[in-house]
């Protein structure tokens, strides 16, 4: 997936919880928006037995099938590329170029966050760039339409399921305003959590008292923090292919050549 030659899909393992409760008795999927409505009901139902509140029940109610999000998830290319031709697709040289000025910039929150997680500067500052050029763009898609759709959608309904579950909690505990935008598969924030890895991994970076990936940089680079410790990361150890922490890089998204790209493009900003 792609949206403004950024955003990639995360790999990450959902919530098995999630998982569990949206593989359950699942409503029938489609692959047209005929069926959608129909399924919505059963899905509406479904969630309302398993805990989901008013609020979350309401927003998904409100949400239309997104034939963008359908389009995009249809078309994703760019990680069929070679290294260096994705690396020159998603401009790699002027990310690094500009994540090492961002590097000084906010020195004292990285420095804080590889005291907290063990995660330095480059690899965060490099997803940072990578998804959406630095906070530049966090998306222009409905969120909780376009993980509705996906989580109606055959083709990875079983996937989307538990991210639909995850968006929904996330509006019922106020975490998730209806009318959010985001990627074409629902991407949250400045560094694009799907929602159940942002329900799972989100943590407040700027200390006040919320979390917002969207506005907030330090929320949405402690968050990634976050994930990647939660995947292995050891503070201090290599994350270049074949060391440590290149297993948690592996968590974050599950294509090779973004793979590599972030652990290029980490190594370079913090030499």
């Amino acid at each position: 997936m792609a949206f403004g030659g950024r955003a990639v899909l995360l790999a990450a393992t959902v919530c098995a919880s999630l998982l569990a409760a949206g593989t359950a008795s699942a409503a029938q999927c489609g692959k047209t928006a005929a069926g959608f409505e129909a399924w919505k009901a059963d899905f509406s139902r479904q969630a309302a037995s398993r805990g989901i509140g008013k609020r979350g029940l309401s927003a998904l109610a409100g949400t239309s099938y997104a034939t963008k999000t359908i389009a995009a998830d249809r078309g994703q290319k760019s990680f069929k590329l070679s290294l260096n031709a994705f690396m020159q697709k998603r401009g790699a040289n002027a990310i690094v170029s500009r994540g090492k000025g961002m590097k000084k910039k906010y020195a004292r929150l990285f420095d804080n966050l590889e005291r907290r997680y063990g995660v330095p500067a480059g690899p965060l500052i490099a997803i940072w760039g990578m998804e959406t050029g630095f906070g530049g763009f966090t998306g222009n898609q409905n969120i909780l339409s376009a993980v509705t759709t996906l989580a109606y959608d055959c083709r990875r309904s079983e996937f989307f399921t538990g991210h639909l579950y995850a968006a929904l909690q996330m509006v019922d505990r106020g975490m998730l305003s209806t009318s959010a935008k985001g990627a074409a598969h629902g991407e949250i924030g400045q560094t694009q959590f799907l929602p159940g890895n942002a329900l799972k991994y989100a943590v407040d970076g700027d200390g006040n008292g919320s979390v917002d990936m969207i506005r907030s940089s330090a929320d949405a680079l402690a968050s990634t923090a976050n994930f990647l410790r939660a995947h292995g990361w050891r503070a201090g150890a290599g994350y270049q292919p074949g060391q440590p922490n290149f297993r948690a890089i592996q968590g974050w998204n599950a294509a090779s050549v973004y793979q590599q790209a972030i652990a290029i493009m980490g190594k370079q900003i913090d030499e």
